[in-house]
């Protein structure tokens, strides 16, 4: 924390109009909850951390790699937006090279990582989602939840596999490939690095 704190610091300074929002938002809870407005003041303090949140969640979009095999990022795709109704971030960047695709989603305080944590460390419940389509994988020391779907539009099959990672959950889906490949593409994902910067 005593890490994280400055760097949030550093980050939203180096890019002036976030730093603004922020200090605005921080004002004006300074300003209602000197007034006795707390839920003014909550709102407010709602609003910094939104702004801490996107700021945090472009770090992570840095992080992310610019390649995927052949697959080259869409930029345009690129995106960092607030979760509605509750705290954190969801962070996209898609991939594609001819008819070929990949997708990364990072959910920051996701409501799914409990469900999914409690899956992937209880034996008899991960026993229970185990079958011929999905399986319990590990990918840099962290567990995840690896399903084979099969698209009906071309009967190719594709892969999506779920990582939580502290208190977000990520998601990486890999169209037209095998189970070993899409691992194989996880590897090239900063894990560890991303996970930092989140939680």
């Amino acid at each position: 924390m005593k890490i994280i704190i400055p760097f949030i610091v550093i980050v939203l300074f180096t890019n002036g109009a976030v730093a603004q929002d922020f200090t605005k938002a921080m004002a004006n809870a300074k300003a209602a909850y000197s007034a006795g407005k707390l839920e003014e003041t909550h709102f407010a303090l709602q609003q910094a951390m939104q702004e801490v949140d996107i700021t945090i969640g472009k770090e992570v979009l840095n992080l992310l790699p610019k390649k995927i095999d052949v697959m080259e990022t869409i930029v345009k795709e690129d995106n960092v937006g607030s979760n509605v109704g509750y705290a954190g971030a969801t962070i996209h960047r898609a991939y594609i090279k001819a008819d070929r695709k990949a997708d990364i989603s990072i959910i920051s305080n996701s409501p799914l990582v409990a469900m999914m944590n409690t899956t992937l460390n209880t034996p008899l419940l991960g026993g229970f989602m185990n079958d011929n389509n999905t399986k319990t994988v590990k990918v840099q020391g962290y567990k995840g939840r690896l399903e084979r779907q099969i698209n009906s539009s071309n009967n190719k099959t594709d892969y999506e596999l779920q990582i939580p990672l502290g208190s977000a959950l990520i998601t990486f889906k890999v169209d037209d490939c095998t189970d070993s490949q899409i691992l194989s593409f996880a590897e090239t994902i900063p894990l560890q690095q991303v996970a930092k910067l989140i939680q």
